[in-house]
């Protein structure tokens, strides 16, 4: 591993108080093994260290870390040495594609390739070689990790620590055309002593997806990207059999993706008969609410480019989501049946400070399930003062083939990281209308919220109206006719006890009104105990008040809620073992009382890591309790086992049993990406239902999928 050259720590050059490095000349093919001995690392200009930012902002590390950037007309590689006194002691348990790694050790770049300070690409490499892509989500305050591209990568380790080298097609990335500077920002995580360093703002407050924070890559070549064509053809066969005393029946069916470069800065995408058969089946999840459950995309078409559509200021939380004005999952998937999309297009791309979208599908017909359907949505943001934005977002088109269906909707976010001279701040608004033949009430829907996100301080407030006839059809709205103020005041305060990292004290109100301002429901969640332990263990204890009003009779897990005013108290308590141990994981319990009654929650999750070969996670939650109108009683049970012979091939076996489907199914999946435009999928989906007497066949799937990308 190279860690010192004549040529590496030279005074890096300052451009507005932000750290810059010349990018060095890549001559010729170099071999991808993350040892760093080529030559042009040892001309190039050097990033000589990172500065701490955890447990201490500008602490002493353990280890340097350095850094160099190559380029050449087509290509942009990334080498990064990482020092570690202790190499036994790394943390590293992923080598599958788009590996989380958040706890494991990595290093963590980002490339802001417009310099617009809003946007950005996202790679990170652990020492296993486990590859992670995303892009920057939200103006800098998230990471969409959905987005895949093309990409390589390899790490090495050795006794004085780890390397690792990162190559970036240029294709593989829209860049603002004139622009001879690309923001640019590097981060470690050390896991082991839950150590993060960084180069550009190494502060708490600031985030690596915060491109507006980065520094800065200087002596650009001109790239060429050729004709930015990219032609993906695709093959599944397979064989399928849905019930014990049904016929097997086989299929081949083609397929192709079609990409377009139009400039540097724009991308048109066409698919036909597009198929998901590599698509990981959902992850099941029990339900103690009276509305619906929010499901993610997992489908890659859909994923590509999908930023662009994210709409207004604190309509998510998490897996909580009062309301999307446009939610994907909507076209090509109907109350858990897939429905053939025969052809989709894409556009996205931006012209100075406007960024656009476009989407546009034709769905087919499923016979007793829905008509064939045509549906598009579009979205313009314009970029306005430094961080901040406004825009507009409209669909067409019903999966259900209503007539006259659309939804149109303006949001505009101020957002600034210098309130106070470094801190976070943002206010948003948004407001929707939409129509469709047979509704009726108020459609419309409109908001705002106020947020102060940083690391001693965490302050929001969220205000939302959704009226009682507001439903788009490309959307998703859980419950409608309310007027819904949450909010959130999280103080962190780090005693610099030597055994205790930080102790977070929370406190997040939410109060749902009708549209005439009656109280429907309400829950107040604390945490006067969460702290996190500096050998990475977390312990949080919560008091959470609730309440709701029932104008009408309802259903929670199959048992009837009779009309009225119920108020109860929950409490949790709650511990994580450190992700860093062999063994990890998390064990919550929830009790107290639930309408007028009791409920138990408790769930389990462990990780078993002994190697980045083979892991296994294993999942269980039993929720039982009893009310005056009878007993609930929950259980979801899961496993999955990940075993992965290189970073380019892996097998996926998630099995997941739940006893109100009463569904015990296995989905294995094998890919081979036997080249960085090639992949082959093998998938196996087997369901077995537990009838009374006996398990029955529910439906069994094999599926091969080859897929390989030409570009020009």
């Amino acid at each position: 591993m190279l860690l010192g050259t004549a040529g590496s720590e030279p005074a890096l050059a300052q451009n507005d108080g932000r750290p810059s490095i010349a990018v060095g000349v890549l001559a010729g093919p170099m071999r991808l093994d993350g040892l760093l001995n080529e030559s042009a690392w040892q001309e190039a200009v050097a990033i000589p260290n990172l500065t701490m930012v955890e447990p201490v902002e500008g602490g002493e590390l353990v280890g340097a870390t350095r850094a160099w950037v190559l380029a050449d007309a087509t290509t942009i590689v990334v080498g990064v040495a990482c020092e570690d006194p202790n190499p036994v002691g790394i943390v590293s348990f992923s080598k599958a594609r788009d590996s989380e790694l958040r706890n494991e050790d990595h290093v963590k770049i980002i490339l802001d390739t417009f310099l617009d300070g809003r946007s950005g690409y996202i790679f990170a490499l652990n020492p296993s070689g486990a590859r992670y892509d995303a892009l920057v989500a939200r103006q800098g305050e998230g990471e969409n990790p959905d987005w895949d591209a093309i990409w390589e990568a390899s790490a090495h380790r050795d006794s004085t620590g780890w390397s690792a080298e990162i190559r970036i097609p240029i294709q593989s990335l829209g860049y603002g055309s004139g622009v001879t500077q690309w923001g640019f920002n590097i981060e470690r995580r050390l896991e082991r002593l839950q150590e993060t360093s960084r180069w550009a703002s190494p502060t708490r407050d600031a985030k690596i997806s915060q491109s507006i924070r980065a520094g800065r890559l200087t002596d650009l070549p001109d790239f060429n990207f050729g004709v930015g064509l990219t032609v993906r053809p695709a093959l599944v066969s397979g064989f399928e059999k849905e019930a014990a005393n049904d016929t097997t029946r086989g299929s081949i069916e083609p397929s192709l993706d079609v990409g377009q470069r139009l400039g540097s800065n724009a991308i048109a995408s066409f698919t036909v008969n597009t198929d998901f058969a590599e698509t990981e089946v959902d992850t099941r999840r029990t339900n103690l609410t009276r509305f619906s459950l929010f499901f993610p995309e997992k489908r890659t078409f859909f994923l590509q480019g999908s930023d662009i559509f994210d709409f207004g200021l604190g309509l998510t939380s998490g897996r909580s989501v009062d309301l999307l004005p446009f939610h994907s999952r909507t076209i090509g998937l109907f109350e858990g049946e897939e429905v053939p999309l025969l052809v989709g297009g894409k556009l996205n791309g931006r012209m100075g400070n406007t960024n656009f979208g476009a989407l546009a599908t034709r769905t087919g017909k499923v016979e007793e399930l829905v008509p064939a359907a045509s549906m598009a949505v579009a979205r313009v943001r314009q970029n306005v003062l430094e961080q901040s934005q406004i825009g507009v977002l409209a669909t067409v088109g019903d999966p259900k083939g209503r007539a006259g269906a659309w939804t149109i909707g303006v949001d505009a976010t101020y957002q600034t990281s210098k309130l106070f001279g470094d801190k976070n701040f943002l206010v948003g608004v948004w407001g929707l209308v939409n129509d469709r033949e047979g509704l009726v009430g108020d459609r419309k829907a409109f908001g705002g919220k106020i947020d102060y996100p940083n690391d001693v301080w965490d302050i929001a407030l969220v205000y939302k109206w959704i009226g009682d006839g507001f439903d788009p059809s490309l959307g998703f709205t859980p419950r409608n006719g309310i007027q819904k103020w949450s909010g959130g005041a999280n103080f962190r305060f780090r005693p610099g006890w030597p055994w205790i990292r930080w102790m977070l004290h929370e406190l997040q109100p939410t109060l749902a009104l009708d549209l005439d301002g009656r109280w429907e429901s309400y829950r107040v969640f604390t945490a006067p105990i969460n702290w996190l332990f500096e050998s990475g263990e977390r312990f949080e204890f919560n008091i959470v008040p609730e309440g709701e009003r029932l104008l009408e009779a309802d259903e929670i897990a199959g048992v009837a809620i009779q009309p009225g005013s119920y108020q109860w108290t929950r409490f949790r308590i709650e511990g994580d073992i450190a992700s860093k141990r062999p063994v990890s994981g998390r064990v919550s319990w929830w009790f107290g009382g639930f309408y007028d009654g009791h409920l138990h929650q408790v769930s389990v999750q462990f990780l078993v890591k002994p190697s980045a070969t083979a892991t296994l996670e294993l999942g269980a939650e039993r929720n039982v309790g009893s009310l005056s109108t009878g007993d609930i009683t929950q259980d979801l049970v899961s496993a999955r086992l990940r075993i992965n012979f290189s970073p380019d091939l892996q097998v996926n076996s998630y099995v997941q049993y739940d006893n109100d489907s009463r569904l015990l199914g296995t989905n294995t999946r094998l890919r081979w990406t036997f080249n960085p435009l090639g992949d082959l999928f093998v998938v196996y989906n087997h369901n077995v239902a537990d009838r009374p007497t006996e398990w029955e066949l529910e439906s069994n799937q094999l599926l091969v999928k080859l897929q390989y990308a030409m570009r020009l």
